[in-house]
């Protein structure tokens, strides 16, 4: 698990075809203390396990199916990346619970100077649209950020110069993909109140708490 907080940004210089999938080598922006082979790391907000550490140097695979659903097959030699190490249990929650499974790609729409703040505009993912809400989390290419603004089609970003300093926002320009991992706490919650625990529909829905006296 993560926290969608990002502790430096990566530089790609290595990519080569494996086995279908592909071999990425990073290099991170800050030290990599007390490094284990086979620890996991957020690249670009996709939990991929790092092996061969050397220094701050690191090897990861990409598997064929990871191509498929993210960015990481656009990836060149040279060009950067959020990376964040797994959460510790004794680690501050900072931003929110993030598993490092990408639910799709956005492509950005916009982005527009607000006094200091930036305000990004992206698509919303085919499918992911209702678990995007007012007010509720997002992870973009693996940081933790607060929906603005969400319709149909499209959702929007407040950026701090911070975030825009530390990681690969700064450089996003329109028309450039993301990778989109909406918040994993609704995909429970929808789980939950669809299916009972013989995995048949449930009978909890609008009517089903208001004849309880949940809504009124």
């Amino acid at each position: 698990m993560f926290t969608g907080i990002i502790q430096g940004k990566g530089t790609i210089f290595e990519t080569r075809p494996a086995g279908g999938g592909l071999v990425v080598g990073l290099e991170a922006g800050f030290e990599l203390t007390e490094p284990q082979e086979g620890e996991s790391i957020a690249v670009n907000g996709v939990c991929l396990t790092a092996k061969g550490i050397r220094g701050r140097r690191f090897h990861a695979d990409v598997s064929p199916e990871t191509l498929v659903k993210t960015n990481l097959g656009r990836l060149k030699v040279g060009g950067f990346v959020n990376l964040e190490r797994a959460l510790r249990i004794s680690d501050r929650l900072g931003g929110h619970l993030v598993s490092g499974h990408v639910d799709g790609i956005s492509e950005l729409l916009s982005r527009e100077r607000v006094g200091d703040f930036t305000i990004f505009t992206f698509t919303v993912p085919d499918g992911q649209g209702r678990y995007i809400i007012h007010k509720g989390s997002i992870t973009i290419d693996g940081i933790s950020l607060t929906v603005n603004h969400v319709d149909q089609r499209t959702f929007s970003v407040s950026i701090i110069p911070h975030t825009l300093g530390v990681t690969t926002l700064g450089s996003l320009v329109p028309g450039g993909s993301v990778n989109i991992e909406v918040d994993i706490i609704g995909k429970y919650v929808e789980k939950l109140l669809t299916h009972d625990q013989g995995g048949k529909a449930s009978k909890m829905n609008m009517a089903f708490l208001a004849e309880h006296g949940f809504l009124r």
